[in-house]
């Protein structure tokens, strides 16, 4: 059996719980109208069905979203809870990068990396906004001999496609145990588990300073490890953060000074930025 969170929600609020249900990694969010009254009358609301992964990550998302919305846990059938493989298909990050699901088979020219992904029982293939976001910025950086930190790594894809793409290391951390196990089996099939260290330790006990720093997480966790991310980043290094909307997260950017905007990019109504500490 598959364990799905039920989040129910007015209509009006369903983009923001939604928003913060993709921040935690979901694979995909389906919106149903509820059985009850509650579907309508002056205040209409909404059910946001999702599966976050293993009991722990699904009991600590519960009780994380039940101070806002009422949330409640559905076991699903296993078969009827993984339909959503049979719909994905490769996904296409520039000309010379596809991300592929591991149970499919495809050919591609010798020119094209292609990574396979696998997400486990937590995590999605990697085609939301913020992480194609964060794929394309991958894309922007020379990472040849580079160290590179993920902080919130889910499947891993974010690492694997660093080290695929020449980076010498790569630190990855993820609170959640199911994070972890994808990013390892990820690593191992696309052959560069030798150059990608994971664990679940929290990011105050990552060591060194990193050339490049990832951190596709939700806006409040971006502000409170502003300072981890500022001291994980090398003085000439640069910080990727996404999990944030594109209208919306001056307050991330504020936490974060003096660090400086390099750039900015939207997808979806999503944003990834790309910071760098300031000069004097």
């Amino acid at each position: 059996m598959t364990l799905m969170l039920v989040l129910t929600v007015p209509v009006d609020e369903s983009d923001r719980a939604s928003a913060m249900l993709w921040g935690r990694g979901v694979r995909a969010i389906e919106e149903r109208v509820p059985c009850h009254s509650e579907a309508g009358g002056e205040h209409p609301r909404v059910e946001l069905w999702t599966s976050v992964g293993d009991a722990e990550v699904t009991e600590q998302t519960v009780a994380d979203l039940t101070v806002t919305w009422p949330c409640r846990i559905e076991r699903v059938d296993d078969v009827a809870a993984q339909t959503w493989r049979d719909h994905a298909s490769p996904m296409w990050i520039g000309a010379g990068l596809v991300v592929v699901p591991a149970w499919q088979h495809h050919h591609f020219a010798a020119s094209v990396s292609a990574v396979q992904i696998e997400p486990g029982g937590a995590f999605g293939l990697g085609d939301h906004p913020t992480t194609r976001l964060c794929l394309a910025a991958l894309l922007e950086h020379d990472l040849d001999g580079r160290r590179v930190a993920d902080i919130g790594c889910g499947t891993g894809v974010l690492s694997v496609v660093a080290a695929v793409r020449g980076a010498e290391w790569v630190r990855a951390v993820d609170v959640a145990h199911a994070a972890v196990a994808a990013t390892r089996d990820n690593a191992v099939r696309n052959h560069v588990e030798g150059r990608i260290d994971v664990d679940d330790r929290p990011a105050q006990e990552v060591d060194g300073v990193y050339d490049l720093v990832l951190a596709n997480i939700l806006a409040p966790e971006l502000i409170a490890l502003s300072g981890e991310l500022r001291r994980l980043t090398a003085p000439d290094g640069r910080l990727v953060i996404s999990g944030i909307l594109a209208g919306a997260h001056r307050h991330v950017l504020d936490a974060l000074e003096p660090m400086r905007v390099v750039s900015t990019d939207t997808l979806d109504g999503w944003a990834a930025v790309t910071l760098e500490h300031a000069t004097s």
